[in-house]
């Protein structure tokens, strides 16, 4: 399928954009600044970066706030992603041996997950006792609520992130961020200071 058909309402430019900042949310979990968007697409002119994120809030895509030093927030992802398939070549029982059953079915990943969605690299053991280790890829899903209880993706201070299970105070005035390991506090923020990403919907381990 072409990207043209996927991102019908968008040139070739501005799904470049939309993309670039995709991937730069993705590896820095936080929003990129117009001239980074310039220099990340391969041009000098912020005002061309400018025209072409204006064109992608129009488009519903992204939201600005001028009033912010990084303010753009990504609403959807662009549903064009890279092949993202693995052979599914039958099942596998977790007990017992059963013969693996021989098939042409595959399992597209980003079909799997969602398209509005992000993945980031765990480090630190902050979350081992949830069973993320440091070094495993978990996947987040893009969103700016979350449930108590829900681990997510938290913006502090609009400078630092940090992955940790969520929970609000009975007053909505705190948030705590707590670590799933028994030798970390909770860290707990005044809520104007805590902007959440994204919420945790799975995880992916390379042995």
């Amino acid at each position: 399928m072409r990207t043209n058909d996927l991102t019908p309402d968008l040139t070739d430019s501005q799904r470049k954009v939309l993309d670039f900042i995709q991937r730069f949310i993705a590896i820095y979990t936080v929003p990129p600044k117009l001239q980074e968007v310039a220099e990340g697409i391969g041009i000098s002119s912020r005002g061309v970066a400018h025209r072409y994120v204006q064109a992608l809030v129009e488009a519903g895509y992204i939201e600005t706030d001028s009033g912010k030093h990084r303010g753009i927030r990504l609403l959807k992802s662009n549903p064009y992603r890279p092949e993202s398939r693995l052979p599914l070549l039958g099942e596998i029982a977790a007990g017992k041996p059963i013969e693996a059953i021989p098939g042409q079915d595959e399992i597209d990943l980003s079909e799997f997950f969602g398209h509005n969605n992000f993945a980031v690299q765990v480090k630190g053991d902050s979350m081992i006792d949830a069973g993320i280790l440091d070094g495993d890829t978990v996947i987040i899903e893009f969103r700016e609520t979350a449930d108590d209880g829900d681990i997510v993706v938290a913006l502090i201070d609009e400078s630092e992130t940090t992955l940790k299970r969520f929970k609000r105070s009975q007053r909505g005035k705190y948030i705590k961020l707590i670590p799933e390991n028994s030798e970390m506090e909770p860290m707990v923020y005044e809520a104007e200071r805590v902007r959440i990403q994204g919420v945790l919907i799975g995880q992916l381990r390379k042995y």
